[in-house]
C-alpha cells in the first residue's frame, strides 16, 4: 500500500499540501525567506507523530475501559546542530486527567503504542532517542 502527498508551491518558501483529501499549508520563518504562513515541516513530523501514538493510546485504554475526563501530549525534541539537522532527542509527556486513573492499565497502553503500533514512533527512533513519560492529574 503506497501513500501519496501531492505539494503544490505557492510563493516565497510556502508549500500547500494535499493529504488524503485534507489540505495544509507548510512555510518558513521570515528570516529565511518565508511568511510564517504555516508550521514548518519538522514541526509536522512531531505533530504526527503525537496524533499516532495519541490514536493508539486512546483506542487501547477504550478497549480496556479506561475512563479518563481528558487526556493531552507534550512533545519535545532537540535538533542536531550539522546540517541535514534532525532529531536527536524526542519527549513525549502523556498526561492524563481524571479521579482514581489506573496507572497500570495506562502504562500498557503507552508502551504497546510506543513497541509495537505506533509507526512513526518507530521511524523516528531510528534517528532519535525517544523518551516518554506519563503523568496522571486530578480533574480541575
Amino acid at each position: 500500500m503506497s501513500t501519496v502527498v501531492q505539494m503544490k508551491w505557492m510563493e516565497g518558501m510556502a508549500f500547500e499540501a494535499e493529504v488524503t483529501g485534507h489540505k495544509l499549508i507548510f512555510d518558513a520563518d521570515e528570516a529565511v525567506g518565508g511568511k510564517d504562513l504555516g508550521p514548518r515541516p519538522k514541526a509536522v513530523v512531531l505533530g504526527s507523530l503525537g496524533g499516532c501514538t495519541g490514536m493508539d493510546v486512546v483506542s487501547l485504554l477504550k478497549k480496556m475501559r479506561v475512563d479518563f475526563d481528558d487526556f493531552e501530549m507534550s512533545i519535545e525534541a532537540d535538533l542536531t546542530e550539522e546540517h541535514p539537522k534532525v532529531y536527536s532527542r524526542i519527549m513525549i509527556r502523556y498526561i492524563f486527567y481524571g479521579d482514581d486513573l489506573p496507572l497500570d492499565k495506562i502504562e500498557k497502553a503507552v508502551n504497546l503504542s510506543q513497541e509495537k503500533y505506533c509507526g512513526v514512533s518507530a521511524m523516528l527512533r531510528s534517528t532519535a532517542k525517544l523518551e516518554y513519560r506519563i503523568e496522571l492529574r486530578k480533574k480541575a
